[in-house]
């Protein structure tokens, strides 16, 4: 499905028109055009490309996906490629869709990878401020960024408060969570660093359209860019941070592990000295030689006495040790 609108000094003059109609409307140099694709085939592509004279190599970009967030710089335009990023119920669930841009003079082309990108939130954006619809395509491609850009900041949020919830179970006495730790911990370092690489990128790409020489951020709109700019800046380290979080989560699971196996080898050795006492004594006096009581009642009796007054002494001092 093809979106089309076109904007005529700086007002809403018509949408849903056919692409052909595109080139037409370019002519005027009072209207912008704005039209969205989602999974064009290459014959779509090339009908595109000789209606705004785009570069070849940008198409090929947009034919094999998977992209570096970047922004490439032609004679007729500009081309840029970013990623819209959700976050699933999973630890290790992260979704992408990649948005591809082309924008020239009074021009703004967007085509997505997949369904998952919800244009009409963007579309919404661009109505919900008419006034600023007179900057034509550096003000809708300001909006679009941003709604990418609010995007990662959801994500940051709520991978921060994933962090948060595993440095909580780490301190948690409950039998068998390591596994499980461990894993989250693994997905969740793995989603970081997923989330990183198409997050630190934006920096490049939303500097370089702010370059004065492109001439595509009106005067009037470069405070905009400039907060779109300070909140990649601010998401860029957010991931940063995440990434170390997790980095200390994971050593602070692997310390309270060394420290809960030399708490048990403690009590283990503990338990194992005051059995060693009853042991001792009854090998004592299991000898085939005589000795004091032997073949009395009262070898028994002193044998068992000294069996309770030794594991109780030595119960009592390692329990003031802490040690069981």
């Amino acid at each position: 499905m093809v979106r089309t609108r076109l904007y005529r000094d700086g007002a809403l003059a018509a949408e849903g028109f056919p692409i052909a109609d595109v080139s037409d409307h370019l002519e005027d140099p009072s209207a912008t055009v704005w039209f969205d694709l989602c999974s064009p085939p290459p014959e779509k592509l090339a009908v595109i490309s000789e209606e705004l004279g785009l570069h070849p190599l940008a198409i090929e970009d947009v034919l094999h996906p998977h992209q570096r967030p970047k922004l490439d710089i032609y004679e007729s335009h500009l081309f840029i490629v970013a990623y819209a990023v959700r976050l699933g119920d999973d630890t290790g669930s992260l979704g992408f869709s990649e948005v591809s841009m082309f924008v020239t003079r009074n021009a703004l082309v967007t085509v997505r990878s997949d369904e998952a990108f919800d244009i009409d939130a963007v579309a919404a954006r661009w109505d919900a401020s008419p006034g600023l619809a007179k900057h034509g395509v550096s003000y809708l491609l300001h909006s679009l960024l941003d709604y990418i850009v609010d995007g990662h900041f959801d994500v940051a949020q709520a991978l921060d408060d994933r962090v948060e919830e595993l440095e909580d179970t780490l301190f948690t006495d409950h039998p068998g969570n390591g596994r499980g730790i461990q894993r989250r911990m693994f997905d969740l370092r793995r989603t970081t660093v997923r989330f990183r690489r198409v997050v630190v990128p934006m920096r490049e790409v939303v500097n370089g359209l702010m370059r004065p020489d492109l001439r595509v951020v009106q005067p009037d709109m470069a405070p905009y860019y400039q907060d779109i700019y300070d909140h990649v800046l601010r998401v860029s380290e957010w991931t940063e941070s995440l990434r170390e979080l997790v980095g200390n989560v994971h050593e602070t699971h692997l310390n309270l592990q060394g420290y809960r196996m030399n708490d048990i080898m403690k009590r283990v050795t503990s338990w194992a000295a005051i059995i060693a006492v009853p042991t001792m004594i009854t090998g004592f006096y299991g000898q085939n030689i005589p000795y004091p009581g032997f073949g009395q009642s009262a070898g028994f009796w002193t044998s068992t006495l000294l069996i309770l007054v030794a594991s109780a002494i030595l119960y009592v001092v390692f329990r003031l040790r802490d040690w069981i």
